[in-house]
């Protein structure tokens, strides 16, 4: 494909570009629907007059519907979509990073989408899409998939939809999250994934993070136990990654523990370890739920985490070498690779 594609920016390079631009307003309107032309020409930053010619184009082919509460992508629609996502994928070089970022950080799977997370919402929730889709591809009956928390998740779960050849599927949260915004914790990410998704869940209520005394005494509780088992058994892990000096602020971190962790110079978070640039821990919370050495007795654990200000988190946390699929974002995967040539 890649020849093929050599050859048509020689010969045709007018018409990619026309492909591209259609595929992106298409592309966008699914994602955001319903959606006006003036909202959507400012989001992908294109003139309003080239927006209008297209949509007009679109609906013609059938590709769109144009309705009074905005436009909807048609089933027509949703196959171009479908159809040409290798071909884009390779048109726009994603391809290339995918295979460059796998090889360096030694995963089996790569997903990068279009934009910078810390720039545009629509970027956040394309890459939960990627997720989504990601997830429906592995799930099978009868699976478990433990969630973390976080923002990153957050959007995972808005998402979400059925995967109808995947029947009885549990949703598990990954560790206890009492304490962050309630959006943001991973009670409410899984039991609002379960929902979309036509499954099951399980809730794990204890505090996040506790004293060693309560920790001994909540892991004794007889329905704490269930549901660390569930949760120690699950077939598929989804997780964020965070920055490591802003998610020990979020958390409400004690003075003391925040010097450690700058003194340390930690860059990521995820379950609760806090990592330097080369993967060490720096510092672990008490937390009940999954634990970092449990991650090798998952068969896939996927991390989503995108936007240019992630990329050394991103590279921090793999150092581990507990994750093995990573979705990310075109600005945190080209932030990846300058690292890598360092």
């Amino acid at each position: 494909m890649r020849a093929l594609l050599d050859l048509q920016k020689k010969l045709f390079p007018d018409l990619l570009n026309i492909m591209q631009r259609r595929y992106k307003i298409l592309h966008f309107i699914q994602l955001m629907e319903p959606i006006g032309r003036r909202s959507l020409a400012e989001e992908i930053d294109m003139k309003e007059r080239i927006v209008r010619s297209e949509i007009d184009f679109l609906n013609k082919q059938v590709c769109i519907e144009v309705t009074a509460k905005g436009m909807r992508v048609t089933k027509t629609g949703k196959d171009v979509l479908q159809q040409l996502a290798n071909f884009m994928n390779e048109l726009s070089g994603f391809h290339e990073l995918e295979q460059q970022i796998k090889g360096t950080l030694n995963l089996d799977h790569v997903i990068i989408t279009p934009g910078n997370s810390d720039e545009h919402d629509w970027v956040k929730q394309e890459l939960g899409k990627a997720a989504v889709d990601y997830l429906q591809s592995i799930i099978q009956s009868n699976q478990t998939i433990a969630v973390t928390g976080g923002t990153s998740m957050a959007v995972v779960a808005e998402m979400m939809s059925p995967a109808s050849y995947a029947q009885n599927s549990m949703f598990v949260p990954a560790r206890g999250g009492l304490g962050e915004r309630v959006e943001n914790q991973a009670n409410t990410i899984c039991a609002e994934m379960a929902k979309k998704a036509n499954g099951e869940y399980r809730l794990l209520y204890v505090p996040d993070p506790l004293s060693e005394e309560s920790y001994q005494s909540i892991i004794e509780e007889p329905s704490v136990k269930e549901i660390l088992q569930i949760i120690r058994q699950a077939d598929v892990v989804m997780h964020g990654i965070g920055d490591a000096v802003t998610m020990a602020k979020r958390r409400k971190a004690s003075k003391d523990v925040l010097h450690k962790i700058e003194t340390g110079k930690a860059v990521s978070e995820a379950f609760g370890y806090y990592f330097n640039n080369v993967g060490e821990v720096i510092h672990k919370v008490r937390t009940v739920g999954m634990q970092l050495e449990d991650l090798s007795k998952i068969n896939c654990v996927i991390a989503v985490a995108g936007g240019k200000s992630k990329a050394k988190a991103i590279y921090s946390y793999f150092k581990q070498g507990k994750s093995n699929v990573l979705i990310t974002d075109e600005a945190a995967a080209n932030e990846l690779i300058k690292g890598f040539s360092l």
